[in-house]
């Protein structure tokens, strides 16, 4: 197996003071491995306005098409959540339920053998 090689990028400093937030956009995008980075800082020098333009337009487009996803899919996430807070406080509700019916039904008969029992006393006396 062969060992991965950890490419680091290299941003010249004019480079970084010129396009510095394409840069740091370049740097941000999870569209591109280090390699791809290093390609397009490299390139930046010898690109024309338009080329820039269009670079800074993908990356900003790419940008803002994850934060719309990610957004939708928290949304989608928060109601699931809520979804299974709300079933599991229903069938929390329901056992306390259950378990105030058994109790009542449990008391009732507990009601009923001392009913009788008072009955028979009173038969016997």
């Amino acid at each position: 197996m062969a060992e991965d090689k950890k490419i680091v990028v290299d941003i010249p400093e004019d480079v970084k003071a010129k396009h510095g937030e394409l840069v740091e956009m370049i740097m941000s995008t999870e569209s591109m491995n280090n390699e791809e980075r290093q390609y397009w800082i490299d390139l930046l020098p010898v690109m024309t306005p338009e080329q820039v333009q269009n670079l800074y337009d993908i990356l900003d487009n790419e940008r803002k098409k994850l934060a719309e996803i990610d957004s939708f899919y928290s949304k989608k996430v928060s109601e699931i959540e809520k979804e299974e807070a709300a079933e599991k406080l229903q069938e929390e509700r329901k056992n306390k339920m259950n378990k105030l019916e058994e109790a009542e039904a449990e008391h009732e008969k507990e009601e009923a053998a001392l009913e009788k029992q008072l009955l028979e006393e009173m038969e016997n006396l």
